[in-house]
C-alpha cells in the first residue's frame, strides 16, 4: 500500500508543478488560458498573484516529493508524516476551491481526487 500511495503523491506533485508553470511561469499562455480562461489581456493584471500562487503549489509538490523520497530510503514515519503534510494541504485548497465557487467544483476534483488517493493509502499503509 506504501508503494500505491508514493505513486499517488508523485503524481499528485506532478500535477502541481505543472500548475506552478501554469501560473509562475506560463500565465499568459495558450495552456494557462485554456484551463483558467480568459486573454493574456485580461490575466496580466493578475500576474503577480498567480506567480505567488503557483510557488505555493511548487512547495507543496517539493514537501511530498522529499517526503516519497524518504520513504523510499526507508525512512518510512518521516516519508510518511510529509506525504501526508504536502498533500493534506493540497486536499485542503481543493476543498476551499470547491466551497469558495461552484463553478470551480470541477476543477477542484481534479486538483484533489489525487492528493485524497495518496493520503488514503498513506494512512492505510501506516496503520494495516
Amino acid at each position: 500500500m506504501l508503494t500505491a500511495a508514493m505513486v499517488l503523491a508523485v503524481l499528485a506533485a506532478a500535477l502541481h508543478v505543472l500548475i506552478f508553470y501554469m501560473e509562475s511561469i506560463a500565465w499568459e499562455g495558450p495552456l494557462a488560458r485554456k484551463t483558467f480562461g480568459g486573454t493574456p489581456e485580461e490575466a496580466r493584471p493578475h500576474a503577480f498573484y498567480a506567480f505567488n500562487q503557483g510557488f505555493y503549489n511548487l512547495f507543496l509538490a517539493l514537501q511530498t516529493l522529499t517526503g516519497v523520497t524518504l520513504a523510499a530510503l526507508g525512512h518510512v514515519a518521516l516519508g510518511a508524516a510529509l506525504i501526508l503534510a504536502g498533500t493534506g494541504a493540497m486536499l485542503a485548497a481543493a476543498v476551499v476551491l470547491a466551497l469558495a465557487s461552484a463553478p470551480h467544483r470541477g476543477a477542484a476534483a481534479k486538483q484533489g481526487l489525487l492528493p485524497l488517493l495518496a493520503i488514503v493509502c498513506t494512512l492505510a499503509a501506516l496503520l494495516g
